[in-house]
């Protein structure tokens, strides 16, 4: 764990191919796993989070192999275990693993220990636990109550009605969503409260459909009937790259140079942080789409103020952004940043302050006021991902930037700091 220093740098121009999403992976090889036949994923993601979920998935017994960069995926056509049979899973901190298998782990036959590292032992995962319980599930936790590790015995699910908090994050829903088809019963859902990263709820919907379940869901995902029914596999999937990842190569073609493209993503992408390309123009960043690649050219950059709920991993390279806007930027909405690999919140907060920024912090908002220069600084990455990649623009900025913990990025962008060298230009 060597600490790494950028820059100064001049600029990022050039073109990105992205990495597969991590979103879009992990969702996949579930229901490819639970599906009827054989499923080639091309394009997967391979990084931690997909990692602790196919050494998961293998585990469980589920035949999964490498053809490739693609991968292959036999199906069981029902819940993943039928047998009886005892595993302990390790899943690290892969909330995009842990929470769906919680869910799906509930059905079949067999009983299963579930943890991961300490700070997934402080992320909440009792509005899942909830709503499974209530549609009859057997969960019980084996550490502190609302929280990492459990014990889940598969003995399926009921079916019926059921309601689920959204308030803190989608990552619940969905879990409970890919697994009720799976249930004795047709299952209705109604979200508690203000359903948070909508978007990717998008996600998960859109893939239940390629793998043949269409769900009802009403205007404003305030409720959706799930019917019973069987995963059928779609025989080839795409994953979309990564648009989380693709916000720090537009930002950085954003602030100064020739601009970036980014490929593997497009106009038609199905990923919510695709909205962070409104969010660079009305920074005023120019922007273009196209089917399969986007690109983004420096503007003269402004200040904003925006309710980014929808977007909250983008919004973490927003606010990183705004050091090179003119004027303050406000950035609302976003009280689950806290619940995430790190609090977010404070974390912005303490590493914008380093580099010069005044930082406002709220209970669910930050605002950032940029300094006339930035200062060179330690950025502590606090082991998260978005923290090491997001900081990294901060080289842009004419000082030199050294990020605690790089490898972090590894979750979900393992060759981030490569890519990221050999597009910039150094004075």
């Amino acid at each position: 764990m060597r600490p790494l220093t950028l820059g100064p740098v001049r600029s990022l121009s050039g073109d990105v191919r992205l990495p597969g999403s991590k979103s879009i992976s992990n969702r996949a090889l579930l229901l490819a796993a639970m599906a009827e036949g054989r499923t080639r994923l091309v394009n997967p993601l391979r990084g931690d989070d997909t990692r602790v979920m196919l050494d998961a998935l293998a585990l469980l017994g589920i035949n999964i192999a490498q053809d490739g960069e693609d991968l292959t995926v036999d199906g069981v056509n029902g819940p993943l275990v039928t047998d009886g049979r005892r595993a302990q899973l390790h899943l690290g901190l892969a909330g995009t693993a842990f929470r769906p298998l919680t869910a799906a782990l509930t059905l079949g036959n067999g009983e299963f220990e579930l943890d991961g590292v300490p700070r997934m032992r402080e992320r909440p995962i009792a509005p899942l636990v909830e709503a499974l319980t209530g549609l009859g599930a057997d969960i019980e936790y084996t550490g502190v109550a609302g929280h990492a590790p459990l014990r889940v015995r598969g003995r399926g699910l009921n079916g019926g009605d059921v309601a689920i908090d959204g308030t803190l994050s989608s990552q619940f829903l969905t879990s409970l969503l890919l697994a009720a088809p799976l249930a004795g019963e047709e299952v209705n859902v109604t979200v508690a409260g203000e359903l948070v990263s909508k978007p990717y709820i998008d996600i998960t919907l859109d893939l239940m459909r390629r793998f043949g379940v269409e769900v009802e869901a009403e205007p404003g995902y305030r409720a959706f009937r799930i019917p019973v029914a069987d995963y059928r596999s779609p025989g080839r999937l795409l994953v979309e790259g990564d648009a989380s990842a693709a916000t720090y190569f537009l930002a950085a073609g954003a602030i100064r140079g020739e601009g970036v493209r980014v490929h593997g993503i497009g106009a038609d992408s199905i990923q919510g942080d695709l909205a962070f390309t409104d969010v660079l123009q009305a920074m005023g960043a120019r922007v273009t789409r196209h089917a399969e690649t986007i690109e983004a050219a420096p503007g003269r950059l402004r200040g904003i103020q925006a309710d980014l709920n929808h977007i909250p991993d983008a919004a973490m390279t927003v606010a990183v952004l705004a050091l090179f806007a003119e004027g303050r930027t406000r950035i609302d909405n976003i009280y689950n940043w806290r619940v995430k690999e790190t609090d977010r919140l404070d974390a912005m907060t303490r590493e914008l302050g380093k580099l010069g920024a005044v930082v406002e912090e709220g209970r669910d908002y930050l605002v950032i006021d940029p300094p006339a220069e930035l200062r060179p600084a330690t950025i502590s990455t606090y082991g998260d991902h978005r923290m090491a990649m997001c900081f990294s623009l901060a080289a842009l900025g004419g000082v030199s930037v050294t990020l605690d913990n790089p490898d972090c990025v590894a979750k979900t962008f393992p060759d981030y700091f490569e890519v990221f060298s050999s597009l910039a230009d150094r004075p």
